[in-house]
């Protein structure tokens, strides 16, 4: 186990300690039934590229990839697809999403030009407090808080798919969960991922009776190569088909997600799982938004982001407003101190004024103006700035320099650290950037008993402390803030790239990193997402993985930088998906090579 050296990194990660994942053997005792979905997996589902004609996919998983294929080739549209590929997503990565978690949708509309974002981020209920994460006066510790009903915000994905298909698809739910229920009772083959992570989780989910129950069949994380089958999980959508959103907002699921909230179902080991405030109505009453996506010019493109209650849109185009607000650097290792500090500035100007709009000022605008960024491009020198950057003043009036202010004595919220993200495009042009969540690796750990699918620990996005102040308090009905950042990239009006990674809140640098790559230094898309990265997040160090420090590492420390491996290794920094239109027709579709295993990138048409 590796244990990071700075506390305030646990607070940005969601944990300081995570074991080394290991394979299990590949078990004899089950092979998947003929015709199964399982048996359908080939090494051409599982390549990291792929370019084609007639529509992409690119995810971490092939039964999702394939999922998203299927429905455009039988006339859907990216919308469809990208909700088909997401329910799939719920079934072989559940660590990662399930209909028990939210997520945020970007979406190129080729018929309008247009640019649609979907919030459907976790709400509060409407009785949680800013003092709702305290105990006798003192923050509940964080690992205390991830585990339990306390930590679970309003599932909204379903609301969001149902809202993705009126609005801009051309299926039902029915037809787009079929494939997902074909694959939850077929089952699908385990890999070295799905066991790590159920391993990492292996001993909360001992201590709650229905994820022991799903996860740990005979006690143990299933085996590598074994094949893993959701019944519960396919009876559920079954159900969500025919009866529709209302059914699980309103009906019986509603009640099972507030029983199982109210009334965790621990085992008797000792292990305390505090109980949430979340009631059937917070349910009934949640809605899907659709805001005006953020915009930000960088390199003549136009970079469209998603906006609060997400912080990715703000901060990702507030450091490419930086950079563009810079002469050109001299060499790679300038550019790179200098993404680094701009990174530095955007994070604390993150963390004093970005979250949820309905409960704060946020101003998106000024963050992104080409003022601002001249004032605060101005604080980046030939060496790093000390610790903390202070945030600056969105407030319109802008000097040609300005000099810093006092640190920000806003606390640093809790994420989880991973999820999952996919981008999907059809023969129309239409383009969807997805990322959906359950927060933590795992989520609360809370399985609904015989439904199948976990809780989310979105709350855990909160700032704990109410003395702390900023904007990002527990309230009710609040939307914690997020770093998730579906990004879609426009040259003069159509679609040159679309991206997006999970990863926590180095979502935001690595999206970043892969736009540098590919726009400033020139890297074809593919080593653009596999090049090592490096996230820093207004902290004393930076978050590096071994090849960035091998290669950057000493030209950079001797410029003030401090590195430290992220403190989930062996899990990399984001596992990203991305398509580059090559021209009108031609669509690049990448998935990492490596990291988690490496993903599955197809096309309609080779």
């Amino acid at each position: 186990m590796r244990k990071i050296l700075h506390p305030a990194l646990c607070l940005i990660v969601g944990t300081c300690f995570a074991p080394v994942p290991g394979a299990a053997a590949v078990s004899e005792d089950e092979r998947p039934a003929t015709g199964g979905t399982a048996e359908a997996v080939t090494s051409d589902d599982r390549r990291p590229v792929a370019e084609g004609t007639g529509g992409a996919v690119a995810t971490v998983d092939p039964d999702a990839s394939r999922t998203a294929i299927e429905i455009l080739r039988r006339g859907g549209n990216a919308a469809d697809a990208a909700v088909a590929a997401a329910a799939t997503l719920g079934v072989t990565e559940p660590h990662m999403t399930s209909i028990g978690g939210g997520g945020y949708l970007m979406y190129y509309e080729a018929r309008t030009g247009r640019v649609h974002s979907l919030d459907a981020r976790e709400s509060a209920p409407a009785a949680m407090r800013e003092d709702s994460f305290l105990e006798n006066g003192t923050p509940i510790p964080e690992d205390e808080i991830v585990t339990s009903g306390l930590t679970v915000g309003v599932p909204s994905v379903v609301h969001q798919w149902e809202t993705i298909l009126r609005t801009l698809g051309t299926i039902s739910l029915r037809q787009a969960l079929r494939p997902a229920i074909r694959v939850a009772r077929s089952g699908f083959l385990v890999d070295a991922e799905f066991n790590a992570q159920t391993a990492l989780n292996q001993d909360r989910f001992a201590d709650i009776g229905s994820a022991k129950d799903l996860f740990l069949p005979g006690g143990r994380p299933p085996p590598v190569g074994s094949v893993f089958r959701n019944p519960d999980l396919a009876r559920t959508y079954e159900e969500l088909a025919r009866h529709g959103a209302d059914w699980f907002y309103r009906g019986p699921v509603a009640r099972e997600i507030v029983r199982t909230v109210k009334h965790p179902p621990a085992e008797s080991s000792g292990r305390r799982i505090r109980p949430g405030l979340m009631a059937t109505r917070d349910l009934a009453a949640y809605r899907t938004l659709s805001p005006s996506p953020t915009r930000s010019r960088f390199r003549g493109l136009e970079v469209y982001g998603m906006p609060p209650s997400s912080s990715g849109g703000t901060t990702v185009g507030e450091v490419l407003a930086i950079l563009s607000a810079m002469d050109a650097p001299s060499d790679r290792v300038e550019a790179l101190h200098r993404y680094l500090e701009a990174s530095r500035l955007a994070f604390a100007d993150r963390e004093r004024y970005v979250g949820d709009p309905d409960f704060a000022d946020v101003p998106v605008s000024e963050l992104l103006s080409p003022g601002f960024a001249r004032e605060r491009a101005c604080l980046i020198g030939p060496a790093a700035m000390a610790h903390p950057a202070a945030p600056g003043s969105p407030d319109g009036s802008y000097q040609p320099c300005q000099a810093p202010g006092a640190p920000s004595a806003a606390a640093l919220s809790a994420e989880g650290r991973h999820t999952t993200h996919l981008v999907v495009s059809d023969r129309w042009g239409n383009v969807a950037s997805y990322t959906i969540s359950l927060g933590e690796i795992g989520g609360s750990g809370l399985v609904v008993p015989g439904r199948g699918f976990l809780l989310n620990s979105q709350l855990s996005g909160f700032t704990f402390d109410p003395s702390a102040g900023g904007p990002n308090l527990a309230g009710p009905g609040k939307r914690p803030r997020s770093s998730i950042a579906p990004t879609i990239v426009l040259r003069d009006g159509r679609p040159l790239f679309a991206l997006g990674s999970p990863g926590g809140t180095p979502i935001i640098t690595t999206v970043i990193q892969i736009l540098l790559n590919r726009v400033d230094f020139g890297m074809p898309l593919p080593e653009a997402l596999a090049a090592p990265r490096a996230s820093q997040l207004n902290l004393p160090v930076t978050l590096a993985e071994p090849g960035f420090t091998e290669e950057y590492g000493s030209a950079l420390t001797a410029r003030g930088h401090a590195f430290e491996p992220p403190p989930w290794a062996p899990w990399p920094l984001g596992a990203a998906t991305a398509l580059e239109f090559l021209d009108r027709d031609r669509v690049l579709a990448v998935a990492e090579p490596t990291r988690l295993g490496g993903g599955s990138a197809l096309v309609v048409r080779p």
